[in-house]
């Protein structure tokens, strides 16, 4: 039994929600990435300045010290960072000086320090256990081998922080937008490069319901283009092994009635004219033998009744093999018949009974036999194994097809045996899938089995 089939669109949904999740995941893997760089560009950054001041202002106390050798100055004014407060300080820089000996240290902060810290908590304790900000570096003050002091200078962690806080704000900020363009870009990108999918799930839904003469439609992208090419190719194939197939079957089931045919003709032909002549030749022995030899008389009656039940089985044999009432009178009389020898046979449990709506007269060969075989079968089929006290045959015949419902109303609760390989069963698939019909089995209600067969009328092929 083949599956249900999954609708197109939730394929499609499915797989344009696990390529979107996947670009969004990427999306967000790509932005952690950045944010830990532009943190670690932050902090570096910082540290390069912090650098590049002290080694200013290391210059420009060295030219002071010029200056005081030269005479143009005093040792005690030393250092003066004014000029460095003028040119070069960063906002949030403090730096001191500890001159060796016993005079006092000097010590100076540039610019505006944070008021208010506007980042989260959070973000403050993974900065500084990852990158330690406001880190002091120191520098030895050397000139003509003489050790002044050292100079020790200190950056803001708040403004550290508050920028690279500054920085990730701007990087989410400009994210919020480029992810969703991205991904609604993406969606409708997938959507219509997968909308061959939908064209392709559809035709194979179609050809599951038995629709192989469906091809899809040539697409511009060259994946989607061989798949539709391979699955038109194993339609095509598909097509043509059913049609040989089911001209197989017709010409099998041709050849079985003729069988049936040519051995119903020579029962009835040879083995009937030999019957009949055993009780004729029977019949004359008992009444020669009633005057002349009297003892003989039972042995010729036996022989009567002998051939008698021989000609009873042989009748049997031929309506099975081939009903003449299907040749002379027509199906509707040999149904008709067969349900009255159900009737007769059976006692009335079950109780057979027969309704048909219209002429079957004009029925095209093989219609009337295959519907005469397959109500046997069903009968059959219903006084060996149903236990029903009903059993209901129903024909239905239109211009363009021949609905036929077997039912009772016996113990049979469900269908264990639906796609059972039974002799009874298949024999009568065979038949119906022959004739490009279409068995459908069901429980009845409140149990019983239903056998409902379609078989389509094919003009033309009128007897």
């Amino acid at each position: 039994m083949i599956p249900p089939t999954i609708s197109r669109q939730a394929l499609s949904m499915n797989l344009k929600l696990h390529l979107l999740f996947r670009i969004v995941l990427i999306a967000l893997l790509c932005l952690t990435a950045t944010v830990i760089y532009e943190l670690y560009q932050t902090d570096r950054q910082a540290r390069q300045q912090t650098l590049r001041s002290i080694d200013s202002l290391s210059r420009q106390l060295g030219v002071q010290l010029l200056y005081i050798e030269a005479g143009n100055g005093k040792l005690q004014h030393f250092p003066d960072f004014g000029l460095w407060k003028q040119t070069g300080s960063i906002p949030g820089l403090c730096v001191s000086f500890l001159p060796t000996g016993d005079a006092s240290a000097r010590s100076l902060c540039s610019g505006s320090n944070v008021t208010q810290q506007t980042w989260p908590a959070t973000f403050e304790t993974l900065y500084r256990r990852i990158f330690n900000p406001g880190l002091e570096i120191t520098q030895q003050i050397v000139f003509n081998d003489r050790h002044y002091g050292s100079l020790v200078m200190t950056p803001s962690s708040e403004m550290e922080i508050a920028y690279a806080w500054n920085n990730i704000q701007n990087l989410l900020g400009l994210s919020a937008i480029t992810i969703p363009a991205i991904c609604l870009l993406v969606y409708f990108s997938i959507s219509r490069i997968l909308r061959p999918a939908q064209i392709i799930v559809a035709g194979l839904t179609s050809m599951e319901k038995g629709d192989l003469s469906l091809r899809l439609p040539a697409f511009d992208v060259a994946e989607w283009q061989q798949t539709a090419a391979a699955i038109n190719r194993l339609a095509a194939s598909q097509e043509q092994l059913l049609a040989e197939r089911s001209k197989l079957a017709v010409k099998l089931v041709t050849i079985q009635e003729e069988e049936r045919c040519y051995l119903a003709r020579e029962l009835h032909d040879e083995l009937g004219q030999c019957l009949a002549a055993i009780s004729a030749v029977a019949a004359s022995i008992a009444q020669s033998a009633t005057q002349e030899c009297p003892a003989l008389v039972p042995e010729a009656q036996q022989i009567s009744r002998i051939a008698a039940h021989v000609m009873d089985t042989v009748r049997g044999l031929l309506l099975r093999l081939r009903p003449f009432e299907i040749d002379e009178l027509g199906l509707a009389v040999s149904l008709k018949s067969l349900v009255s020898k159900w009737n007769a046979h059976s006692g009335g449990k079950p109780r057979y009974q027969l309704f048909m709506d219209s002429d079957c007269a004009q029925l095209p060969e093989p219609l009337p036999v295959t519907i005469f075989r397959i109500v046997q079968e069903c009968l059959t089929n219903a006084a060996k194994h149903s236990n029903a006290a009903n059993v209901t045959v129903t024909l239905n015949a239109t211009a363009d097809s021949v609905l036929l419902t077997i039912e009772d109303d016996g113990i049979t609760a469900q269908l264990p045996f639906a796609d059972s390989s039974g002799i009874g069963l298949l024999g009568i698939r065979e038949r119906v899938t022959a004739l490009a019909g279409q068995m459908n089995l069901s429980i009845a209600l409140p149990h019983g089995l239903i056998v409902q067969i379609l078989l389509p009328i094919q003009p033309g092929k009128e007897g």
